[in-house]
C-alpha cells in the first residue's frame, strides 16, 4: 500500500494572481472541494492524501479576490460516501454554492430528496474505483445512477479515467440525463489515448447530453506546464462553448500551493471570445446547477 500524498500549504490569498479580463457577475467556479477538521468528519482508510487546509473561509476570500460569484461544492474522495462536511458548507454558504454528491448504490429516494434541499444538483461517479470492471458492469451503474438523478433534474458527473472514457463513449451518447466528466476527459498520451478517441469525445458535446469541464489542466499535463493541454481546452471551447464549464480544483490536492487565479487566466487563451467566457462561467453553470 503506497504512503497517503502529503497536502501542502495553501498559497496565501495576497499571493493569488488577480484576473487578466473582466469576470462576467455571476461567474462560477464549478468544481472545488471542502475540507474540515478530522475529530469532525472523519476519512476513508488509506486515503490518497493528507487532510488538505481546504477551508471554506479562505475560498470565500479567494472568491472575492478572483471576482467569482457562485461556486460547486463536489464531495472528495477523503470523505467517500459521507458528504456530512459538504452539506455543512452548502448550509454555511447558503444560495451562492451547489454539491455534487458521492453515494451508495443503494441510496433511496428519500435521501436524495434531502440532499436536493440542502443544495445538491448531482451525483459524483467515481469510475477510478470501478475501472477494472468489465464495461458492461459499469454501464449498469451508469444506468441506475441515471435513473435515480433522472426525476430530480440533476445530472451525473465522471470522475474517470480516459481510457475508461473512451470506452464507454459510444454508451454514453444514449444516456437521457445530463452528464459532466470532469478533467476535460483526462485523455492522457501516456495511457494510450489518441486524437481519434479525443475526437469522439468532442463529438459527444454536440450529439448528446455532455458537457466537459475545463478542469485540472496540472492533472492532464502532469509536468508538462499547461500549455501541453492547451489545444485540448481550446478544441472544447470551438466544439460548444455552450457545453462547457470551468471549475478551479481548489484545493489543488496536493499542491495547494498552486496559483488559482493564474488557472482562471488560462481562460483568456483557452476561450478568447468574451462572449464564450461568459457562456462558460455563468450562463452553462446555471442551467446545470439549478442556481436561482
Amino acid at each position: 500500500m503506497n504512503a497517503p500524498l502529503t497536502s501542502e500549504p495553501m498559497l496565501p490569498l495576497e499571493g493569488l494572481t488577480l484576473p487578466s479580463f473582466e469576470v462576467p457577475a455571476g461567474a462560477c467556479d464549478a468544481h472545488m472541494h471542502v475540507f474540515g477538521p478530522e475529530t469532525r468528519y472523519p476519512r476513508v482508510p488509506n486515503p490518497h492524501y493528507t487532510l488538505p487546509d481546504g477551508k471554506l473561509e479562505h475560498f470565500h476570500g479567494l472568491m472575492k479576490a478572483l471576482h467569482l460569484d457562485r461556486f460547486v461544492i463536489v464531495q472528495p474522495s477523503f470523505y467517500g460516501t459521507d458528504n456530512s462536511c459538504l452539506v455543512d458548507a452548502l448550509k454555511q454558504a447558503g444560495p451562492a454554492a451547489r454539491g455534487v454528491i458521492m453515494v451508495e448504490d443503494d441510496v433511496t429516494r428519500s435521501e436524495l430528496e434531502a440532499f436536493h434541499v440542502a443544495g445538491a444538483r448531482g451525483i459524483r461517479l467515481d469510475l477510478f474505483k470501478r475501472a477494472a470492471l468489465p464495461v458492461e458492469e459499469i454501464k449498469a451503474y451508469i444506468n441506475l445512477m441515471a435513473r435515480k438523478v433522472a426525476s430530480l433534474g440533476w445530472h451525473l458527473q465522471f470522475y474517470a479515467p480516459g481510457y475508461v472514457v473512451r470506452d464507454l463513449v459510444d454508451f454514453l451518447g444514449s444516456i437521457e440525463v445530463p452528464y459532466v466528466i470532469d478533467h476535460m476527459g483526462y485523455m492522457m498520451e501516456e495511457d494510450g489515448l489518441t486524437e481519434k478517441d479525443f475526437a469522439r469525445l468532442l463529438s459527444l458535446m454536440n450529439e448528446s447530453n455532455c458537457y466537459l469541464k475545463l478542469s485540472g489542466p496540472y492533472r492532464v499535463a502532469k509536468n508538462k506546464g499547461y500549455e501541453a493541454v492547451a489545444h485540448v481546452a481550446k478544441a472544447i471551447v470551438e466544439t460548444n462553448p455552450r457545453r462547457a464549464i470551468w471549475g478551479s480544483d481548489w484545493p489543488h490536492i496536493p499542491k495547494s500551493g498552486r496559483d488559482t487565479g493564474e488557472l482562471l487566466n488560462l481562460l483568456v487563451d483557452w476561450a478568447p471570445n468574451p462572449a464564450d467566457r461568459k457562456r462558460i462561467l455563468v450562463d452553462n453553470p446555471l442551467d446545470l446547477f439549478d442556481f436561482g
